[in-house]
């Protein structure tokens, strides 16, 4: 049976992936941060199923014996304040969560004493200013937000982890995906809430910012297999053999109006 460790477990994507291994076989453990309240709303019906183990992104020692107890032959590393807005307000702190987290836990990757597969959450953010359309591997990156930087040197670390030290490393740079649990904060939730409580005559207006956005949205349930694929990979996009890079999305952009 492999063992799998996710951090942001806790988060839409982190749920999807937990669920999703346990069907294909894993023991699934989660790397959560101690607090005095615990968010478990996502993976509230998994809590008998996986192993939750306490450790902070900002520790590099608590990701050392993460791994160590979890013994993970896969990471995922999803982790991050994933929220663009808040970034502005807080760019220090999505420098540290977001940036330096990822050079800490692939270190942690590099010093075990046993092979592992890593996977690196990456973000269509990182394209920023676009300077083609569509974007795919090869587009060149212009981040335009704090979230948006921090992810690029999150994915740059782990080239440069896989191409110095022979690692099996990946990025998955994602389109928007959505589902019923995304924070409430992101606009597609924030659409669904509202028309509910206008409905239910608890609001009663939708305020929404910029309607001319254009967004490629997909399910997050597709997505975390294919996280999950690239980590299966030998061949195709190759470094050494393994998969490096995959661009995740859907097949057209939809107009905010439209949605």
């Amino acid at each position: 049976m492999p063992n799998a460790l996710i951090t942001g477990i806790t988060g839409q994507d982190g749920s999807y992936l937990a669920e999703f291994l346990l069907e294909k076989g894993y023991r699934v453990y989660g790397m959560v941060r101690r607090t005095s309240t615990f968010n478990n709303e996502r993976i509230h019906h998994l809590l008998g199923r996986i192993e939750l183990i306490d450790a902070d992104l900002l520790d590099q020692l608590s990701l050392i014996q993460a791994l160590r107890q979890s013994q993970a032959d896969e990471v995922y590393n999803l982790a991050a304040m994933s929220f663009v807005a808040t970034s502005f307000q807080q760019p220090v702190a999505t420098g540290e969560y977001t940036a330096l987290s990822v050079v800490r836990m692939l270190e942690a990757v590099r010093l075990a004493d046993w092979p592992i597969r890593f996977y690196q959450a990456s973000t269509s953010e990182m394209f920023g200013k676009a300077q083609t359309v569509p974007q795919n591997e090869h587009t060149p990156f212009y981040p335009r937000s704090p979230y948006g930087v921090a992810k690029l040197y999150g994915h740059w670390i782990t080239v440069n982890f896989r191409e110095s030290h022979n690692m099996f490393a990946c990025s998955g740079i994602l389109f928007n995906h959505e589902s019923p649990r995304r924070g409430h904060e992101f606009v597609t939730r924030k659409i669904s809430r509202s028309v509910a409580r206008i409905k239910q005559g608890l609001q009663d207006k939708l305020v929404l910012g910029n309607l001319d956005a254009q967004r490629d949205w997909g399910f997050a349930g597709d997505y975390v297999e294919a996280m999950w694929l690239m980590l299966q990979h030998r061949y195709g996009l190759r470094t050494r053999g393994h998969l490096r890079l995959a661009t995740l999305c859907g097949d057209r952009p939809t107009p905010l109006p439209t949605l």
